[in-house]
């Protein structure tokens, strides 16, 4: 059965039992009535309203892509001159990105890691512990010294900033989108699902935002000495906010009581990879050509410019937030369009037009300021219309008490292939054999999804 088809589980429960135990727990109030419960469900337990879960989702989420992006707007615009002035400015962004990549090399240590701590201590201090070293990691680079002053210990704790990051954002795992699709009322479960993936072009907003305001009101010395650290502070204040807006969910009895209903809980993972192994590698490839076009509409092309266009970053940031726009518009759409054919169909028809799209990068990249942009805006409504429905797309292959863990690490295992090494890999080819690297690297993102998304059913078909 797909998990976007699985139908609601809620548990009964004795209401003397409830109260009682709802008076030891100095948690937030039952979500209830307007919250999900119906007028004559006095015997029954509260249930979580969908409308509920996807604000803690959309929040969180949010959160963590604004730290991403933070810093993958800054490894273009900052780290090389800030921490790498030793280096060509192509040599200093290709070794910003190396570091770009290191956070989702450590990110499945940090799923593991948190997983962990999940069982030893609870959800609710994993997820607070892992938040806190996200927003921690995040707020130190905003103080770190650069080269000029520390030299190359100014790197190391660049380095260390940056694992600490990846670490935290694999062990944030709260299992809130499993539960979103899960409980998304009947017929609507392609636009709930892809509430989470709406953070990725809210967090861009915000983080390029600042960026451009920055970029656009600063002296160029001004912004290097000081201007770029404000949005790596702000960063701190959005985790905390993210922190409650998920705890508040994470602490009530009845999510906990929904996760346990559909085994959304830690497993063994040397089990997990012994009898589900294939289908964490089948959900990773299938979501490939999402991730990989990720980098490549957002942080690629801002290098790509700084270094080899004329086009001024002002008005090229600029024109990544109207793409950004765009993307929030399209993931909507995207989930109108899998309600009725299917997220799995959806992702299949977008692979192939993310292909298509490919083979225009060169002449599209590569040509004038209009051009440029062109390649932006129609570049984030893809990603909008495919990232939108990337997140599990093939989890109903998980039986129940897999999905919690393999869920986490398939995302873990798509970041890792796609997304980890596209501006690194991108930039470095393209600026010794041309922008054509840029259409094979999508081009073989997309291939992979196909194959991926055929193997799947293949495997469906002969089960």
């Amino acid at each position: 059965m797909d998990i976007l088809s699985h139908p609601v589980l809620h548990p009964q429960s004795d209401p003397m039992t409830s109260a009682a135990s709802a008076s030891l727990h100095p948690f937030p109030p039952p979500l209830t009535g307007a919250h999900g419960a119906t007028p004559d469900n006095s015997a029954d337990e509260a249930r979580i309203a969908p409308g509920d879960i996807a604000v803690g989702v959309v929040i969180g989420r949010a959160s963590e892509y604004f730290d991403f992006f933070v810093y993958g707007i800054a490894s273009v615009l900052v780290f090389p001159a800030v921490f790498f002035p030793f280096a060509s400015r192509l040599q200093g962004t290709l070794l910003a990105f190396a570091l770009l990549a290191l956070a989702f090399v450590v990110r499945p240590l940090g799923t593991l890691l948190g997983m962990a701590l999940q069982r030893q201590f609870g959800r609710g201090f994993k997820l607070t512990l892992s938040l806190v070293v996200l927003g921690t990691s995040t707020v130190c680079m905003a103080l770190l010294p650069g080269y000029a002053t520390a030299g190359l210990a100014a790197i190391v704790l660049l380095t260390v900033c940056r694992v600490g990051q990846g670490l935290a954002l694999g062990g944030s795992w709260d299992g809130l989108p499993s539960l979103l699709a899960l409980n998304a009322p009947e017929g609507r479960r392609g636009r709930y699902a892809m509430l989470g993936q709406l953070g990725a072009p809210l967090g861009f907003l915000v983080a390029g935002g600042l960026f451009s305001y920055l970029w656009g009101n600063l002296s160029s010395a001004d912004f290097l000495d000081w201007g770029w650290r404000f949005p790596f502070f702000a960063a701190f204040a959005i985790n905390v906010v993210a922190l409650f807006a998920r705890l508040r969910l994470v602490v009530t009895h009845e999510y906990e009581r929904e996760l346990q209903a559909h085994e959304l809980e830690p497993c063994d993972v040397r089990e997990l990879f012994a009898t589900q192994g294939l289908n964490v590698v089948i959900g990773a490839f299938a979501a490939l050509a999402s991730y990989a076009l990720f980098h490549l509409v957002t942080v690629f092309p801002l290098s790509w410019v700084n270094l080899y266009s004329e086009q001024e970053i002002g008005q090229f940031l600029r024109v990544e937030l109207a793409g950004a726009v765009l993307a929030a518009v399209a993931m909507p759409i995207s989930g109108w369009i899998a309600d009725r054919i299917g997220r799995r169909s959806t992702l299949g028809a977008l692979a192939t037009a993310i292909a298509l799209f490919s083979l225009s990068a060169p002449s599209m990249l590569g040509g004038n300021d209009a051009m440029q942009d062109l390649f932006i805006l129609v570049g984030f409504v893809l990603l909008g219309l495919s990232y939108g429905q990337s997140a599990g797309a093939v989890a109903s292959n998980f039986l129940p008490a897999f999905r919690y863990t393999g869920s986490a690490l398939t995302t873990d295992l798509a970041w890792l292939i796609g997304a980890a090494f596209a501006p690194l890999v991108a930039l470095y080819l393209s600026s010794r054999f041309g922008l054509v690297a840029v259409s094979l690297y999508l081009l073989s993102g997309a291939l992979a999804t196909l194959l991926a998304l055929r193997t799947n059913r293949w495997l469906s078909l002969r089960d």
